[in-house]
């Protein structure tokens, strides 16, 4: 019985022994712990460095700006491209207003000059000088009466048959006390700088009054000084019976004031007609 019960005891006992390699396979895993916790700092180890070659790169390279900030960025260039291009349209315009503006003179305080320089100005539907011309005109007619002027140069637009600005106004000066012999037509006056040109070149005129509105009156002194002609210049009313359309003139004057700058500096012929002959007028 009792070996009996010892072999029973051996064999509780065995199962019991038995547990040492229980306990030693657990020791083996418990040892084997370590390199199963190991393996993922070795595996980490890359990843700690491409975290840390990553963050030198970010340091390397500046940020990006915001989208808000690079929008700001094109509005300052565009407005210092705008402003730039305001300064180089309004200093030549600025030089052919406020240079001429110096020679200006009443109608009772002009000088005697040898020539009255009468620029074209339209012709109304009827056939008449339009209300601008026809006060330009006036003007023109009163320095004559009053032996301020000996000749009167009409100088406007006759490029086509339908439109004949120098008859126009030497008919409505003969008609106002002007004769015939002191009226002298230039029929290729198209604009400012051709009628003074021309007048100058074609009509050897060097000393002139010249008549017009005056917020034209600036420009047409400048264009014919620049042509070579001592010039004043006697300003008549723009008051127009439509606002708007003064205004456009008006607002036209930069533009024009800009060309005739560069007028200035790079010289332009102006039209030829093929009977044109000097004719003597100045002074």
């Amino acid at each position: 019985m009792t070996t009996v019960g010892g072999e029973r005891s051996g064999d509780v006992a065995g199962p019991g022994t038995g547990s040492i390699p229980h306990v030693g396979a657990a020791s083996r895993d418990g040892a084997g712990a370590p390199e199963r916790a190991g393996t993922p700092d070795r595996a980490g180890a890359p990843d700690r460095a491409s975290a840390a070659d990553g963050a030198g790169m970010s340091a390397a390279r500046p940020p990006r700006p915001s989208r808000r900030r690079r929008r700001w960025r094109w509005v300052r260039r565009f407005a210092l491209g705008a402003l730039a291009v305001a300064v180089l349209v309004a200093l030549p315009v600025a030089w052919v207003q406020l240079s001429g503006r110096a020679d200006e003179r009443a109608l009772a305080d002009v000088p005697h000059e040898p020539v009255a320089l009468v620029l074209g100005a339209g012709i109304a539907a009827n056939g008449q000088p339009s209300p601008y011309l026809r006060r330009r005109l006036d003007a023109a007619a009163a320095l004559y009466r009053d032996g301020r002027v000996a000749t009167v140069l009409v100088s406007g637009d006759h490029s086509t048959p339908y439109h004949d600005e120098p008859t126009v106004m030497r008919t409505y000066l003969l008609a106002h006390g002007v004769p015939a012999s002191a009226i002298v037509r230039d029929d290729a006056g198209l604009d400012t700088h051709a009628s003074c040109v021309r007048a100058h070149d074609v009509y050897g005129v060097d000393r002139a009054v010249v008549i017009t509105q005056d917020y034209h009156l600036p420009r047409a002194l400048f264009t014919c000084r620049h042509a070579g002609i001592d010039v004043v210049g006697v300003p008549v009313s723009a008051a127009s019976a439509r606002p708007d359309q003064s205004v456009l003139w008006h607002l036209r004057e930069a533009p024009a004031s800009l060309r005739a700058a560069l007028d200035a500096v790079v010289p332009r012929d102006a039209p030829t007609l093929p009977g044109d002959a000097q004719t003597a007028l100045g002074g």
